[in-house]
């Protein structure tokens, strides 16, 4: 119960400290508004910017779960193996 009421504590309060005052609203772009605080894109660059280091996390993220799924080395003189054959 006591952990229930602490990830509620957190979520409740990163809610409130991740939504934008509004005065940072009317700075920000109509997609942005009431996300984000300080200054909005300074320019369309600053779109291209974020989706492309977007893809590169999400990318990252789809290949490492898919890895560690399924590493697929199947080579008897693979590094793992001098691990796992000496416990």
């Amino acid at each position: 119960m006591r952990k229930l009421q602490l990830v509620s504590f957190f979520l409740i309060a990163g809610s409130l400290i991740a939504s934008a005052c509004p005065i940072c609203e009317k700075q920000q772009p109509k997609i942005l508004q009431g996300i984000t605080h300080g200054t909005g894109p300074q320019s369309d660059w600053d779109y291209v910017i974020i989706a492309a280091c977007t893809i590169i996390v999400l990318l990252t993220l789809a290949y490492s779960i898919k890895f560690l799924a399924r590493p697929g080395e199947q080579s008897g003189n693979h590094i793992k193996r001098v691990i796992l054959n000496e416990a």
